[in-house]
């Protein structure tokens, strides 16, 4: 079941959902979702060094295939057609374990071409950190994005109980507490 504004409301007030800082309510808040703003970092693959990815085999991303970078007030990340970056929300956020969350990409930005999730669309129960967006532009025309735009809306659906094993909990829980971009950590799942 979704939450609705209300609850939204209600949730965040009394500190079982956290969203900091907190987005402004006149703008953000809709009737069963929140938006969230883009942050500053960003990364992108410098794919003319990069042979292939080996998901088996670790390798320093940041120092041979990903150029990361951080932008200043009111700087747009000009995000090519074809391209694919990573980059995260402005927003820190905090889930109980009875709650889980849904990524969505706005309409607005849709309509450019604008994705911002490739796959993982699920924000599971106890996860604790900012949100790592997977942006692409689909559009054969180049696509300017702030920081502190709003980018994505997030919505929440409540379990039938708690988790037994809420992320910051699980073994496999490599993006717990992630401040801002993080690249993927593949080559750390352990697969029998």
């Amino acid at each position: 079941m979704l939450l609705a504004d209300i609850d939204i409301k209600k949730a965040i007030k009394n500190n079982s959902i956290v969203i900091k800082p907190l987005p402004n309510y006149d703008e953000a808040l809709s009737s069963c979702s929140i938006d969230l703003r883009l942050g500053y970092e960003f990364e992108i693959f410098e794919h003319t060094r990069l042979p292939y990815f080996d998901p088996k085999r670790k390798f320093d991303q940041n120092k041979t295939f990903v150029k990361r970078f951080k932008l200043k007030e009111n700087q747009p990340f000009i995000l090519q057609p074809g391209e694919f970056a990573l980059a995260s929300t402005l927003e820190w956020i905090e889930l109980p374990d009875n709650i889980a969350g849904r990524l969505e990409g706005r309409s607005s930005l849709g309509r450019l071409g604008i994705v911002v999730h490739s796959t993982a669309s699920l924000i599971h129960p106890g996860m604790r950190g900012r949100i790592v967006l997977e942006l692409g532009n689909h559009s054969r025309v180049p696509v300017a994005l702030y920081p502190k735009m709003r980018v994505c809306s997030l919505s929440f659906e409540e379990l039938t109980q708690n988790a037994e094993k809420p992320y910051y909990k699980q073994k496999n829980a490599k993006y717990i507490n992630q401040k801002g971009v993080v690249s993927s950590l593949i080559e750390k799942d352990v697969e029998k």
